[in-house]
C-alpha cells in the first residue's frame, strides 16, 4: 500500500487572525505531519506563520493582491503545490474552522491509500456542541449526518481532494467566487469516474453560519446555479433543473429585496459566459441519481 503525502491548504482574507491560529496549532498537533502547509491571503497580507506551527520549512504564505473568492484563491494554492510536485492529496480548510482530532490527516492518508480512485473525501462540519447544520449533511431529506458513505456532493469547509483527481478534472471554478463550486467539481469528478465519500469520522470543527450572512449571497447564488447547470447538465436537463430551484426559491425566500437580487443574479447567468461546457453523460446522470441526489435536485 503507497501512502499518499498530505497537504493543508487554507484561504483567508486576512479577518480572522486568532481563528487562523488556532487552525494551525490543530494542524500542527496532527499525528501524521503533513508535508506541506499553504496559506493563502486572498487579498491582504499575511504573517509569518511558520515558527507558530513548528513546521519551518514547510509553511507558504502567499500574498493575492485581489480578493479571488474561495475557488480561486484555493486554486493558488494548488498551483504552488503543483510547483513543489511532492504531494499526493491536499485538505482544504476554512479558516475559521478546528481539527479537534488530531488523527484526522492519518485517517485521510489511509483512505486514499486504500482506493486509487477515491477523489474527493468529506468531511463533517459541526459546532462546538457538535451539531451538525441541515445543509452541511450531503444527502437529501433529513439524513443522519453520523452516516458516512458514497455521495454526490461534499463540504466546502472540510475536505480532501486527490491531486491526480484535479489533473482529471480540472481546478475549482475560479469564475464563481463563491457558491455552489463544490458541486461544479463534484460533478466533473463523478463524470470522470472518481469516488466522493463522506466521512463524518472527520471532524471540523466550525461556528454555526449562514450562508445569507454573505451580502452578495442571492445574486451569485443565482448566478452561479444558472451557469453550473449550462457547464455540465446535458441539454434536456437544464430546464428541468432551473424550474425546480426557481420554485424552491420562491417558496423559501421571504425577503422582497432578496428575491430581487436573486432573479437579477439569474438574468446575469443566463446572459454572461459560463465557462466551458462540458456535458455529463447520462451514465454519469443515473449514478448520482442511485446515490440519491438525480441532477435536477
Amino acid at each position: 500500500m503507497v501512502e499518499p503525502r498530505i497537504a493543508v491548504a487554507v484561504v483567508t482574507m486576512g479577518n480572522r487572525p486568532n481563528e487562523v491560529d488556532a487552525l494551525l496549532e490543530s494542524v500542527a498537533k496532527q499525528e501524521l505531519a503533513p508535508a506541506r502547509v499553504v496559506i493563502v491571503g486572498n487579498g491582504c497580507r499575511l504573517p509569518e506563520f511558520a515558527h507558530r506551527l513548528g513546521l519551518p520549512g514547510e509553511v507558504t504564505t502567499i500574498d493575492v493582491d485581489e480578493n479571488l473568492g474561495c475557488p480561486g484563491g484555493r486554486n493558488v494554492a494548488l498551483a504552488r503545490l503543483r510547483e513543489f510536485g511532492d504531494v499526493d492529496v491536499v485538505v482544504e480548510l476554512d479558516d475559521d474552522g478546528l481539527l479537534v482530532d488530531p488523527e484526522v490527516l492519518h485517517r485521510v492518508r489511509d483512505l486514499y491509500a486504500a482506493d486509487p480512485r477515491l477523489g474527493i473525501v468529506g468531511f463533517r462540519i459541526a459546532d462546538e456542541h457538535g451539531e451538525t447544520q441541515r445543509r452541511h449533511v450531503p444527502r437529501v431529506g433529513a439524513a443522519d449526518p453520523m452516516e458516512g458513505g458514497y455521495v454526490t456532493g461534499f463540504l466546502g469547509g472540510g475536505h480532501a481532494l486527490s491531486m491526480r483527481m484535479l489533473a482529471d478534472t480540472g481546478d475549482w471554478p475560479a469564475e464563481f467566487f463563491f457558491a455552489h463550486e463544490e458541486t461544479d467539481l463534484a460533478w466533473r469528478a463523478a463524470d470522470a469516474g472518481w469516488k466522493i465519500l463522506y466521512a463524518p469520522e472527520l471532524l471540523l470543527q466550525h461556528p454555526k453560519t449562514s450562508p445569507a450572512r454573505h451580502a452578495i449571497y442571492h445574486r451569485v447564488t443565482a448566478r452561479n446555479r444558472v451557469w453550473l447547470v449550462r457547464r455540465n447538465l446535458p441539454l434536456p436537463l437544464i430546464p428541468v433543473h432551473l424550474g425546480i430551484w426557481t420554485a424552491v426559491t420562491l417558496l423559501r425566500t421571504r425577503s422582497l429585496g432578496g428575491l430581487r437580487a436573486w432573479f437579477g443574479g439569474f438574468v446575469e447567468g443566463v446572459r454572461k459566459p459560463a465557462g466551458p461546457r462540458r456535458p455529463m453523460r447520462w451514465r454519469t446522470v443515473w449514478q448520482l441519481t442511485r446515490l440519491g441526489r438525480p441532477p435536477v435536485i
